[in-house]
């Protein structure tokens, strides 16, 4: 999946339903969940201080301007939660999980 690139969504596709969301969560790092509630998958990163913690972010954001698909991320000292969901079509497309899978590239 991390040869894949982010395909532009017009709001028109339909979310992925649960079965498709659970089998391509299977593809990623272990850590990754999904809430099926608010329609997203998150990972949480924990650094060993902030200078860390920022670099992870802003390797982020060059996945996402690359891919142009962004995730909700929230920041603090040492942690990171990367939250993903495709807004236009109120739900997961594969986009969100081919970006999940680059973060996990980028950290194992």
């Amino acid at each position: 999946m991390t040869k894949k690139k982010c395909q532009p969504c017009e709001g028109l596709e339909k979310p992925l339903n649960e079965k498709k969301v659970l089998k391509l969560l299977e593809s990623l790092n272990d850590e990754w969940h999904y809430d099926h509630k608010f329609k997203t998958i998150y990972r949480k990163f924990n650094f060993k201080n902030y200078y860390d913690t920022m670099a992870f972010v802003n390797a982020i954001a060059w996945i996402s301007h690359t891919q142009d698909h962004h995730p909700d991320l929230i920041v603090s000292y040492n942690r990171c939660q990367v939250c993903y969901t495709t807004h236009a079509i109120n739900g997961l497309s594969e986009n969100d999980f081919i970006c999940a899978k680059k973060i996990d590239e980028l950290v194992n």
